[in-house]
């Protein structure tokens, strides 16, 4: 195993869209939360598509992507559930020759609040399989969000997939807690076979600025964690730049 020199941070940015489609006036605008974010350091923009449309809608994807085509050293990372909506928005925008790096299959159903289980192994591999193929066809990294479950990831590897994104949600719930120290342990182990049979490794999920430097420090091998929900809260109080500025810190 060995661990990277650096963690990325992408920034997810459902909750700004959330927020905006409360109203009918545009504000606060997606695009200028992605800029901000990406001039104070971030290092991808994140963003979940569902199909009710709920947060970011099909116009952001695109208009994210025009963005990011100014910053070709950052990446798009566009998930949700292959068998919805994921599919037809990536494939979009490559037909428009814009730009997108990773896709991230989620394994949520439609209408549900947020994400919160990973994929099973084997008896999701099947029908994973061909989605993982169409993603390659078009040149996109796949990354499959996953339970922090070590034995899985040998499965992981063999349906195709380039990297997993340990959800961890259990981590955070157990924060400050008696447990803190047994989930942390946990998904080190799952990174750990992870980067052993050759995946990249994300997380991500109620990551925030109390709880995200001790997982960086013990779940070594990271390439990225996306945080949403805090860092969005956050920025209302502190603004984006500082905000960014402080999860990079809490990497570093």
């Amino acid at each position: 195993m060995t661990p990277t020199s650096k963690i990325n941070l992408s920034v997810n940015l459902n909750k700004v869209a959330h927020l905006r489609n409360t109203r009918h006036l545009g504000i606060p605008s997606v695009t200028k939360a992605a800029t901000l974010c990406l001039q104070a350091g971030a290092a991808g923009i994140t963003v979940h598509p569902r199909p009710d449309a709920r947060h970011i809608r099909a116009d952001d994807v695109r208009d994210l992507a025009v963005l990011l085509k100014d910053w070709p050293d950052r990446e798009y990372n566009v998930e949700g559930n292959p068998f919805h909506n994921l599919m037809e928005c990536v494939a979009d925008l490559v037909a428009r020759k814009l730009p997108v790096h990773q896709v991230t299959f989620v394994p949520d159903s439609e209408g549900q609040f947020t994400s919160d289980h990973g994929w099973t192994f084997p008896q999701d591999a099947a029908r994973l399989k061909p989605l993982i193929d169409q993603a390659h066809a078009m040149g996109l990294r796949v990354s499959l969000f996953m339970d922090a479950d070590a034995a899985a990831m040998p499965a992981v590897k063999a349906v195709g997939a380039d990297r997993v994104e340990l959800y961890t949600e259990p981590y955070a719930a157990a924060w400050g807690t008696s447990e803190q120290d047994a989930q942390l342990q946990r998904f080190a182990r799952a990174a750990h076979a992870a980067l052993d049979v050759g995946l990249g490794v994300n997380a991500g999920h109620d990551l925030n600025r109390d709880n995200l430097a001790e997982f960086a420090h013990t779940v070594l091998g990271l390439d990225e964690v996306s945080i949403g929900h805090a860092l969005i809260a956050d920025a209302l109080e502190l603004g984006y730049t500082a905000t960014v500025k402080a999860y990079l810190q809490c990497l570093s």
